[in-house]
């Protein structure tokens, strides 16, 4: 029986206070895998997951109209770059406080917030569009508040998540949610394209309104609320401050602070970098027309999300483990650099799908890892914690690759930005083991 659950079938990949010589035992020993696709077995989770997949093509769809109407409009690179910053930035100076509401608060209501102010931004786009009053600041404040809800959604999802399948199945809920998510990335461009070109800018933003409908019924109608399964609810009151202290905390734990700390390095040595350098590179590349494989590279961006989800869930081929998640990360770096050296698109497709599996494997394991040793009271911060490593970190691409590629080149940049990517992740293993041979305790 697990220590920290008391779920019979649940076997910890880590003790909550591991002593030293435990350790090995920490890094190769794996939760007895569920049972395939076991989030889809359950009947409050698969529901949620086609809400979430749903959303997050919204959200996608937003991204392709917005962003195409403030550069007719605007023709600003500044503009362009502070797309990109407004949406992960939310992600990097808020996830802890969101979290400490999701460990508080019913995660229903926060969860229907969110999808409430992805609604209501869309809504005030085609307002403006409507009526050719679309200001710079109008813009740089509704690019904010979206960054804002999608910060706002993520912790008490998980929670939710948790609370729909138990830990025991929690490791396929999260691979599973992550597919669900990446399914909305692969189709919210094409659908983004279709609304866009079919019917405007201003009624494409209002129609997209739809897509965010279906997850806020379902909040309304699902008895979980986060703490069901638990029954923990924290009492203290909400603050940012008390949000913050959690740092500490995490820090106390070396193997979940180290799991935080490998999410953050893909996403601030790579990231959101991929989408940025994909004209550069497919307009280099040879045996196709440079849109045509432009469409091919998004297409093998998106779709390897999207099979590495069913691969690792239907084959279990990657077992959760910590040692598991550095290898990942890896491999992500990795296809990364070959990616960006390659003038060949036979190389650099298979390259993209490959690191996105890896990356999808990455992110679940951490995840995972993180969600299972997390206190209970403080788990939503904790969350809210690995949000500001996998998500807000994203920010820093834009400077690893974005200010030094206008140095050296967006391929180099990519390249020499990855390939610093795997030398951390080596450095990180070598501290854990360091650790472990050193016998300091968490």
């Amino acid at each position: 029986m697990c220590a920290a659950c008391g779920v019979p079938t649940h076997v910890p990949v880590l003790d909550p206070e591991p002593a030293a010589p435990q350790f090995d035992a920490e890094l190769d020993g794996p939760l007895a895998p569920p049972a395939k696709f076991a989030a889809l077995r359950n009947a409050s989770c698969r529901p949620y997951l086609g809400g979430a997949a749903l959303a997050m093509m919204a959200d996608n769809i937003e991204h392709v109209i917005t962003y195409w109407v403030i550069w007719e409009k605007f023709h600003s690179p500044a503009l362009t770059g502070f797309e990109v910053i407004s949406h992960w930035l939310p992600f990097l100076m808020l996830s802890p406080y969101f979290g400490a509401l999701a460990d508080r608060y019913d995660c229903r209501k926060l969860i229907q917030g969110s999808q409430a102010l992805f609604m209501i931004v869309s809504l005030t786009w085609g307002i403006l569009f409507a009526t050719g009053t679309l200001t710079v600041w109008d813009a740089c404040i509704l690019l904010i508040l979206h960054g804002m809800a999608g910060a706002l959604w993520s912790p008490p999802e998980q929670l939710l998540l948790e609370d729909f399948v138990g830990p025991a199945d929690l490791p396929s809920a999260i691979r599973l949610n992550s597919t669900a998510r990446s399914l909305g990335i692969l189709f919210g461009p094409v659908i983004g394209s279709v609304l866009l070109i079919g019917l405007g800018p201003v009624h494409g933003i209002w129609v997209n309104i739809a897509f965010y409908l279906p997850l806020t019924i379902l909040m309304a109608r699902t008895r979980f609320t986060g703490h069901s399964r638990t029954g923990v609810v924290a009492r203290e009151r909400v603050s940012v401050l008390s949000a913050v202290r959690v740092f500490r905390d995490v820090a106390k734990d070396r193997v979940l602070a180290s799991m935080i700390i490998l999410a953050g390095l893909g996403s601030f040595f790579v990231g959101s970098a991929m989408m940025v350098v994909m004209p550069d590179i497919a307009g280099s590349t040879t045996g196709i027309s440079s849109s045509t494989a432009y469409g091919v590279l998004l297409f093998a961006n998106g779709l390897g999300g999207v099979l590495g989800g069913l691969i690792l869930e239907g084959t279990g081929w990657i077992k959760l483990s910590v040692r598991a998640a550095l290898w990942s990360t890896v491999v992500y770096g990795v296809t990364s650099v070959i990616f960006a050296a390659s003038h060949d698109y036979l190389v650099a497709v298979p390259m993209l799908v490959i690191g996105g599996i890896a990356a999808l494997a990455a992110l679940s394991i951490t995840q995972t890892v993180v969600q299972l040793r997390a206190p209970a009271d403080k788990k939503g911060q904790v969350i809210g914690v690995y949000g500001v490593g996998a998500n807000g970190m994203r920010i820093g691409s834009g400077f690893t690759v974005g200010l030094f590629g206008a140095a050296i080149g967006l391929r180099a940049a990519l390249g020499w930005s990855a390939a610093a990517l795997c030398l951390a992740v080596a450095v990180l293993a070598l501290f854990m083991a360091t650790q472990r041979d050193n016998g300091l305790a968490s």
